[in-house]
């Protein structure tokens, strides 16, 4: 993208990473104990109860808000189940630190001091995350294309 095209990407997917306050009742539903996927399994298949405005997988506009939402909303979910599962209060994100920034905070912060993101482990989770989205293109990605083949809802292939 140009610098234009990466500015309003980046802008859009900085404000969806909020999720509805419903979804910690959901969460609550799981074992402290249940594995880390079924977890992940059931709150991003829960995304599309919250979002059902989005699921037109033949309307361009439709597939675009629901790519940025779950773009914006994984790391969100990934650090309410850690939280969850390790019995910690869940922290919101914040608009003004980076995608990699914002995922290290809502995982380790906590509402009694205040957090300060490590540049190191920041840059090299943003190249982490970008390894990790590139390696998925092979089994992940085929999945997902297969099960959306059928015109189900774009949280549920994801799920």
């Amino acid at each position: 993208p140009n610098t234009d095209q990466k500015k309003d990407f980046t802008s859009r997917v900085t404000n969806h990473t909020m999720v509805n306050e419903q979804m910690q009742f959901f969460l609550r539903g799981f074992r402290r104990d249940a594995h880390p996927m079924a977890i992940m399994t059931g709150l991003v298949g829960a995304l599309s109860a919250f979002y059902h405005d989005s699921t037109d997988i033949t309307n361009p506009e439709h597939r675009e808000i629901a790519a940025i939402r779950l773009i914006a909303k994984m790391p969100t979910l990934v650090a309410m189940a850690y939280k969850y599962t390790v019995g910690q209060p869940y922290m919101y994100p914040q608009n003004n630190l980076s995608y990699a920034g914002n995922f290290l905070h809502m995982m380790f912060a906590t509402p009694c001091e205040k957090y300060v993101v490590n540049p190191v482990i920041e840059r090299a989770m943003d190249r982490i995350f970008t390894l990790h989205a590139d390696h998925e293109q092979n089994a992940s990605t085929s999945t997902v294309r297969l099960c959306g083949s059928s015109g189900t809802n774009p949280f549920a292939a994801i799920a």
